[in-house]
């Protein structure tokens, strides 16, 4: 019987490729532990990305790698790191830009009139899988604005990732400038800081005062439990349930369900659908949801 987990197929260039098994293990592991399905159309990404961490620990091929992990008992130390390399981390600021202005002009009102009997209260946003922090911002900008306008609410905003690296570049709030342009200008100058000689890295800042407004911690969604506060007012989980199958899907629409607040709201991409259990929450509008 051929052993397939020892000898790699070449590839055009001279690139070694996963063996079939390997490749098979690895999107199991990633599966089980993040929740992304890696379908076997997608092996020539995990091996590229994987490539990084070949040069990082100076491991001459792919398949030397794989016995690192699962043979050689590297798989407890290298967890980090491979989920860090085979997430997928895309954000951008002000993205999918109707949800701000749903949140300026109904979300928000809303939820300022339930808690109408209260004194400056306190709204708590979430942004379930944050990346490199672009939403989390784009959310503390436009409440920043409303507060400073309105006078009438504090709020606080937490991010939240599985990928370690996304997470420090987020904590740092530092973005090249073709990254920042969707944000409006005036907003740019009142949140971002400039790099005083063009060409510089990075070419703008968050400001320490808005980045003070959000906090960043490590999550995975495929956990159990999450250490998050029961009632939240707003959930951002844009674009990550496509990643996801239909099982592991509803499991983390109910889990986030369970820490709005009634009446609170969860955001979903807009290629997305609801999953879980829809009579927990109404839709209010595209990608939008209330929890009843």
């Amino acid at each position: 019987m051929f052993n397939t987990l020892a000898s790699p197929t070449p590839a055009a260039g001279g690139r070694d490729q996963l063996a079939v098994r390997d490749f098979e293990r690895i999107a199991e592991l990633i599966g089980t532990e993040v929740g992304i399905r890696l379908h076997a159309s997608k092996r020539s990404m995990v091996e590229a990305r994987l490539r990084r961490r070949l040069r990082d620990l100076n491991i001459p091929s792919l398949a030397d790698y794989c016995d690192h992990l699962f043979r050689q008992g590297g798989l407890q130390t290298e967890m980090p790191n491979l989920i860090n390399v085979l997430t997928t981390n895309k954000t951008d600021f002000f993205r999918e830009p109707q949800h701000f202005e749903l949140l300026k002009t109904q979300l928000l009102p809303d939820l300022l009139t339930r808690r109408r009997h209260k004194r400056m209260p306190l709204i708590k946003v979430w942004s379930a899988a944050c990346s490199t922090g672009a939403e989390a911002y784009t959310t503390a900008m436009v409440l920043a604005d409303m507060a400073a306008q309105r006078r009438d609410f504090r709020f606080a905003i937490l991010g939240t990732d599985v990928s370690t690296d996304v997470l420090r570049e987020a904590r740092i709030g530092a973005y090249s400038e073709d990254h920042i342009s969707p944000v409006p200008r005036p907003m740019q100058d009142r949140y971002c800081m400039w790099a005083r000689r063009k060409g510089t890295v990075p070419d703008v800042r968050i400001t320490p005062d808005l980045r003070r407004m959000v906090n960043f911690n490590y999550l995975n969604l495929m956990d159990t439990h999450y250490p998050v506060d029961r009632d939240v007012d707003i959930i951002f989980l844009r674009n990550v349930l496509i990643y996801f199958d239909k099982v592991d899907q509803a499991k983390v629409i109910n889990q986030l369900v369970s820490h709005l607040r009634p009446g609170g709201y969860l955001l979903l991409g807009h290629s997305e659908s609801m999953s879980g259990n829809p009579a927990a929450v109404r839709q209010l509008a595209p990608a939008t949801f209330q929890r009843v």
